[in-house]
């Protein structure tokens, strides 16, 4: 996806490269973290700002039954997909808060550090690995 505007893209950011003896979530890497944070935002309110826009551009009471049809589905799935990312907005606002508190990248579970590559693949994770696998494995056995 080619990006014309001023702003830097979700993927844009380099892999950050930890220095010896740095302390796990420094400035630095909260740093890191809030920009990619924040982009990755301002791509979803892109998407949010375009899906209204083409909503209303194209809203057209068509006379035929099946264009209209066609028509509202494609709609509906628009506003499905908006309504996941207003969640990963919710999300990512979360992580931003955690971030100016000072407790982001910590295991809500357990307490340990969640890791940079993990958080790199995926900025709004507030389990480990462990924890996260252990989750999963429990959300099978229950149904």
């Amino acid at each position: 996806m080619a990006e014309n505007s001023n702003t830097e893209s979700l993927y844009d950011f380099e892999p950050y490269e930890e220095k010896s003896g740095e302390e796990y979530m420094c400035e630095a890497q909260l740093a890191h973290f809030e920009k990619i944070l924040n982009a990755w935002k301002a791509e979803l309110m892109q998407e949010v700002d375009r899906t209204v826009h083409h909503m209303q551009d194209d809203a057209s009471n068509f006379p035929d039954p099946n264009d209209r049809a066609t028509q509202e589905s494609e709609f509906s799935l628009e506003l499905r997909t908006r309504d996941r990312e207003r969640k990963l907005i919710k999300k990512i606002d979360e992580a931003l808060t955690e971030i100016d508190a000072r407790e982001y990248g910590y295991c809500e579970t357990c307490g340990i550090e969640i890791g940079i590559r993990r958080l790199e693949a995926r900025p709004t994770a507030t389990l480990c690995i462990d924890c996260k696998t252990m989750d999963e494995i429990r959300e099978k056995q229950m149904g």
